[in-house]
Order: C-alpha cells, then structure tokens, then sequence
C-alpha cells in the first residue's frame, strides 16, 4: 500500500478536544490541551461526578449511568456531547472506544476530526488474524497461526495436534491481555476456549478468536511508533514490558535492555514496515515476543496511545499526545529518527492485593503520597477520598522513574516506591518493592535477567507469599475536615457539570428551602465486607460480577470443579469447589453483583453410604 503522495491539506485544525475517556489518561490528555493552548471536554459516569478528570477539564458533561456499556462505550452519547459543547475533535485515549473503527467512522461522519488512525488501519490492525496477514506482507518475523479466527474448540484440538503445545488462544478484536488464554494441556483447551471467547466479548463485544503457538518464556518487547500522513513512520523508543500477571503489563521500560543490535535493527524494520503496509497514521505501538533463543514473533499492533507511552517520552524528549494533535492536524512530523537519552521505568499502581494473587480490590482511598525528587514522574488519575469501582480498570496511577542508565533508574525507582503510600484498598506496591529487590529483575546483563511474561505467576508469586505472613495493612487515614468558610455544590444543567461555591450555611432556595448546601461526597461511610465463611460455605474473594454460573443446586461436585466465574475490574477471576459434596443454597445468577466475603453457596459433606 503506497503512502508516499501528500494528503489534502487539512481544513481543519482541533481546538477543542472532548475526552472520550476517564482516569489517568483522561488527566493526561486534558494537560496536553491545556498545554498546547486547546479547550478540552471531559464526560463521566455517575461514579465519577468527582474524579479528578472532570476537575481538570474545561468542561464537562454526565453520560448518565454506571457502567461502561452504558457511558464510556456509548458512542451515540459521546457524539451528543460533542454537539452540545461545541467539541471539534475527539480523543479516545486508551481502552474503552479507542481501537473502536466504527467510532473512529462517527467521529469524521459528525465532522469532527479524529485524534487517532484512519478508521480502515484500525479495522486491518485490530482485527489480529488480518493483523498477522499485513505483517506476512511486510516480510515481519511470525510464529506459526491460524489464517482466520477459529469456529469452535474443535479447530483449537486441530490446531494443536499438529503444531504442538503450548498455544496461545486469543481475542481477534481486542488486546491488553483480554481474552488470551494459554492451554498447555489437550484438557486445558475447552475451559480456555470458553473463557476467551466470554472475555472477549464482555471486553470488546465480539467473540472471535485465533490459535498460535506460544513461545513459552518469552520477554514482550514493543516499538513506539508515529506516521504522519506523508508516509514518514518513525520509531521513537523500543520498550520492554515483559514483567506482567494474567498477561497485563505492571512494569514497563524504555529502551527494552538486554537487545542485540540486529534485534533492535529487526523490531524497526518490521514496525515501519508494517505501519507503512497498512497505510497507519499517528501514535501506535508494535508488539513481538523474544523467544529464550532470541526469535523474534509478532504479537500485535496496538492502534492508540498505550498505557506505557510515558517511558517513551521521559527518555525522548517528545510529548507523544501533543504529536497526536499535530498529525491529526495534518502537519508532517519533520523528522525520521529520534535520539533518545537515559533509561525510564513506568509501574502502574492497580488497586490489587498482591498476597491474594492480585485480586482486584474496589473500595475508598483513604490517603495517597506520591514520590518526589529527580527522575520522578506521577500520571494519576485519583485522588485522597475517591471511591474506586469495580466497574473500570484496576489502574490507578502510575510511577514513571528515569535515571541515565538502567542502574540508576532502578536505584531511583526504590526510593520512589518506597516513599509511595495509598491506603484504604490493597495495591501493588508490596509487589514492586520486592521486585525491585529481586536480583533477577534487577540485573545488569541479559545472562542475568530470568523474567518472562508469566514470571510472576510461575516462580515470584511463591517468593511474594513468604512475605504475606508479616505483611500488615496500612490503617486508614482520617477523614480531612471540611473547609469552614465555604461549602461546594456540584450541579448538572442540562447534564453539564458545575460546581458552585457557597459561604458556609447558606441555604439552597426554592425547594430546597432549608437545605444546606453540601460539600460532595468523597468518602464512602459502607460498612466492610462481610468476613469469608470456612465450614461448607464458599465464598467470593472479590467484589465482582458473576459472568459464569458452572453448576446448580443440588449437584454433586469435587474439590476443584468450577462453581462460579467472577469479573471485577475487566478480569476474570474462577471460583472453584474448596471441598467435594452436593451444593445447597445456591442463588448465583450471572450478571449478579456480589461483594468480597458474600457467601456463593454451601457445599455439604456427603455422608457415607451405608445400611
């Protein structure tokens, strides 16, 4: 595909941005307006009426609902916004609608211009079978795969009975680890089948997916990539992203350590070359595996802004959404090489209990301290008193630490983290400070470096649980008091945010005549989970959605057979029979809300036959 002709020139430039997202990237995307001189439109769902992403933005408008399928993935809300507040323009930062072609497609029908890919890059490069052609074209190295998505569990048993296992079951439309399953056993492939396709379609709203083999302890290296629309694609940074749990990324890097020059010479190529062959324009990100001897596979194209752009930027130079802005704007990017400088360590703060094998823990912060000094960098998305739900990503924030070289990154990173404080809700911090002391992370020397993506679960999980008998919870801090000279109203007219400040007991008039204005909540006063029952009953771990009933009442089941699959926080999260017997009591139904310690049922002891 030829990219080398000059587009039309651009009749239109953003000025006014709506952020068609929530949390740290919507914080990020609203400081990159502000800085590059553009109005910026936020939009949140009830639960968010307070974030810090509506404080920030210049304006911002209700999608009225609680759920993303309802806000955040509505597209016919978002366009409405955009109409009502005079947007011209649309980011959709990460996650959500931003690899979302049909979106991509409103967005340019409503006249807007569209901070992202051309809605065809998107619909070749998301679609991963399409994805894998595109890079057979441009000559990328590839594992062996299905040509088309797999019709049922059937063609996955085929699949494996003539390529071998371990293989890798995974989302055609999607990424960010949703929807891939790995099967290292012939009886693994119905469950993970199953699972993927249930994943998929919860994450993406479509089910298809392919097989491939997987590469069994491999590093997860990227390229972060920007093509303007005169056929310039450039890589700015390799990346490393290898450190993970259920194939999320926690920490990411910059430059990826540890490459040779023909490898980092083999991941440029095939990024341009791909990018160039699917006619791609603005930021998006190549994604390949390292095998232990050194092959390279393709993995995927990413077709937004990543979570990890940061690391990219602290050791380039480069604001990467303000380069969003300039090639939406249709100008060329005027260079073809980037120089970069330092190594950059990125660690996202989940809302995760890392004792409890990072299980997704909604709840109330109740005090935050972020790390300061040289080299550190906060992206946050949260504030002290925010309530986090179950209905979004786990993320919270992120810690990017740069230094010059590796070494000192990571000597940087340990103070940073050992300064960062969140209480009110476990989180991953735990993890990081015992990873950053774990010589196997923190080598010097590829020999050295033992970390594959499934690392953690593998062989650091058991070293992260010695430590869980002394690991104590931090206390909550005290709710702050209000302000006693003013009080704060936050209002919507006609579903546009407000917040009005009032002198103290001024009454709110008409049919609120003796209310007092109140400053908005920012803390939840619940009560705490209920303790998990033992004896017969099973419990759920998390607060979750049930996606997945496995059994019914009355059944006979084994220690280990599946009763419930759980979702909070876009993970899926089994619950298994802790005892074999018959279940009684059961009410689960999915699509039910249940919280951390609800008992699911009881499982009673069959008693022993006899006369």
């Amino acid at each position: 595909m030829s990219t080398s002709a000059a587009p039309e020139a651009s009749k239109a430039r953003c000025g006014k941005v709506l952020i068609a997202n929530r949390g740290e990237i919507a914080v990020r995307v609203a400081r990159a307006c502000r800085d590059a001189g553009l109005a910026s439109v936020g939009v949140y769902a009830d639960s968010d009426r307070d974030a810090q992403h509506v404080q920030l933005v210049d304006e911002a408008f209700a999608l009225h609902g609680s759920r993303a399928a309802e806000t955040y993935l509505d597209i016919s809300k978002i366009l409405d916004v955009a109409r009502r507040s005079g947007a011209d323009s649309v980011h959709p930062g990460y996650g959500f609608l931003s690899e979302n072609a049909d979106f991509a497609r409103a967005v340019i029908n409503a006249g807007l211009i569209w901070i992202g890919p051309p809605p065809a890059a998107i619909d070749a490069l998301g679609d991963k079978v399409s994805a894998r052609h595109i890079a057979q074209r441009a000559g990328a190295p590839l594992v062996a795969g299905t040509a088309d998505p797999v019709s049922d569990a059937g063609e996955v048993h085929a699949f494996a009975a003539e390529h071998g296992l371990p293989i890798a079951i995974k989302a055609a439309f999607g990424g960010g680890g949703r929807g891939l399953k790995v099967a290292r056993t012939a009886e693994d492939i119905d469950g993970m089948f199953d699972s993927a396709v249930r994943e998929a379609t919860a994450a993406f709203g479509r089910g298809e997916c392919f097989v491939e083999r997987f590469l069994d302890r491999p590093r997860h290296v990227e390229t972060q990539c920007l093509a303007d629309a005169y056929g310039t694609v450039v890589v700015v940074s390799t990346r490393d992203c290898t450190l993970q749990r259920r194939h999320q990324k926690l920490v990411e890097e910059a430059p990826a350590p540890f490459l040779t020059p023909e490898q980092d010479a083999q991941l440029r190529e095939a990024s341009i070359a791909i990018l160039k062959e699917a006619g791609y324009r603005g930021a998006g990100t190549c994604e390949f595996l390292i095998g232990t001897d050194g092959t390279i596979s393709f993995l995927e194209v990413n077709t937004r802004l990543q979570v990890e752009h940061c690391v990219s930027e602290e050791i380039a130079g480069i604001d990467l959404v303000r380069e969003q802005f300039r090639i939406a704007d249709g100008e060329e990017l005027g260079y073809t090489e980037v120089t970069t400088r330092g190594h950059s360590l990125e660690f996202r703060i989940n809302g995760e209990d890392p004792f409890g094998n990072f299980l997704p823990s909604p709840g109330t912060i109740s005090s935050l301290r972020w790390p300061s000094g040289p080299g550190v960098r906060v992206d946050s998305g949260i504030v002290a008193g925010d309530t986090i739900s179950g209905a979004f990503d786990s993320m919270l924030a992120k810690v990017i630490v740069t230094g010059a070289t590796r070494t000192e990154a990571l000597q940087r990173a340990r103070r940073a983290i050992s300064e960062t404080e969140v209480t009110g809700i476990p989180t991953v911090l735990p993890f990081f400070r015992a990873v950053l002391a774990d010589l196997e992370f923190a080598a010097d020397r590829l020999e050295d470096f033992s970390v594959y993506t499934t690392w953690i679960e593998n062989e650091f999980a058991a070293r992260l649980a010695a430590q869980a008998e002394g690991a104590t919870p931090v206390p909550a801090a005290a709710p702050a008091e209000a302000d006693s000279d003013v009080e704060r109203v936050v209002v919507e007219v006609g579903g546009k945010r407000l917040e009005v400040v009032l002198p103290a007991g001024l009454s709110i008039g008409g049919a609120g005549k003796g209310r007092q204005a109140r400053r908005p909540a920012r803390r939840s006063n619940g009560k705490s989970a209920a303790a998990v029952a033992g004896g017969n009953a099973l419990a759920s771990p998390m607060q979750g959605t049930i996606v997945k009933v496995a059994v019914a009442d009355g059944e006979l089941v084994a220690e280990g057979d599946l009763v419930v699959v759980l979702e909070a926080m876009k993970m899926e999260q089994p619950l298994v029979a802790h005892r074999a017997g018959r279940v009684h009591g059961l009410s689960a139904a999915v699509g039910q809300t249940v919280s951390s310690g609800s008992v699911i049922c009881q499982i009673d002891e069959m008693p022993e036959s006899g006369d």
